[in-house]
């Protein structure tokens, strides 16, 4: 978009923000008490340098003016249009917060799943802070996937920089492509497919020669009593298939026809799973 085509309203919430930090600076350093004619063009150059520091000030320190804090309940998803025409859609049992800054457009994924489509704002990066994992982007359309410490982004659209907590490496994710990091450290860029990755949004969940320890992260999300592994020699199984998100215990009851698993329910509701082989 040209210089010319924004529209002056785009810019309200930053100028409100600015009128904030002047009122504020102004009282933390008031001006001195009136003094003669002559003296007022000094006067003036003071209030011009205050009013340039706290302007300075303002645009290093990217102070936050307004927060807002979302959260989806387990078979619940939330869509969410932004003030600045971006959307996001958040996954079942979910948790973020947003805010917005002067110079940045921050979002911090707590827990869970969240498709972004950013508008673009070249001056004003969108930020997601994943925990062990930050994503930069101007516009674009990508999701990231966080399960405890492991965050997953994947690109739709666009391009997108992510950098992992626990190292100075920034990897570039173009369309198609999908990065995981650990514990903070970015694992290699992969290729996949980005429509199976957001299927998600669609109540289907699609599989690949998934570890079954992932399926029951995923599946989790989307049931309420706790699904617990008893045998952990079973977690890197792989799964296939394309399961409703909406009928999680069909997967779980179709375990044991596809994994050399078995499922049981304890008396708390808790599913348990285990190796077919295992002792009782």
């Amino acid at each position: 978009m040209s210089r010319n085509s924004h529209n002056p309203k785009d810019y309200r919430e930053e100028d409100e923000a600015i009128a904030r930090f002047r009122e504020a600076l102004k009282q933390r350093f008031p001006l001195p008490p009136p003094t003669p004619a002559k003296r007022k063009r000094t006067a003036g150059k003071t209030l011009g340098l205050i009013l340039l520091a706290m302007a300075a000030g303002a645009v290093w320190f990217d102070p936050a003016y307004q927060t807002q804090h979302i959260a989806s309940q387990v078979g619940q998803r939330q869509a969410l249009q932004l003030a600045d025409g971006s959307q996001v859609l958040l996954d079942s049992d979910s948790e973020m917060t947003i805010r917005w800054h002067l110079r940045t457009r921050q979002v911090e994924l707590k827990r869970g799943q969240a498709l972004f489509q950013v508008s673009s704002r070249v001056y004003r990066p969108f930020l997601v802070d994943a925990g062990g994992a930050t994503v930069r982007v101007v516009g674009t359309r990508f999701n990231v996937n966080r399960h405890g410490q492991e965050v997953q982004v994947t690109v739709a659209e666009g391009k997108v920089t992510v950098r992992g907590s626990a190292t100075d490496t920034v990897a570039l994710l173009e369309p198609g492509q999908q990065l995981r990091v650990r514990d903070g450290i970015p694992g290699q860029v992969t290729r996949v497919s980005a429509d199976d990755v957001t299927a998600w949004k669609d109540s289907r969940l699609v599989f690949e020669s998934t570890p079954l320890a992932e399926v029951i992260g995923t599946l989790q999300r989307y049931h309420r009593q706790p699904i617990t592994f008893i045998d952990p020699g079973i977690a890197r199984l792989p799964v296939s298939g394309v399961f409703d998100s909406e009928h999680v215990e069909r997967l779980l009851a179709l375990l044991p026809g596809i994994l050399p698993v078995s499922v049981s329910t304890a008396t708390d509701g808790a599913v348990l799973i285990k190796s077919r082989d295992a002792k009782k």
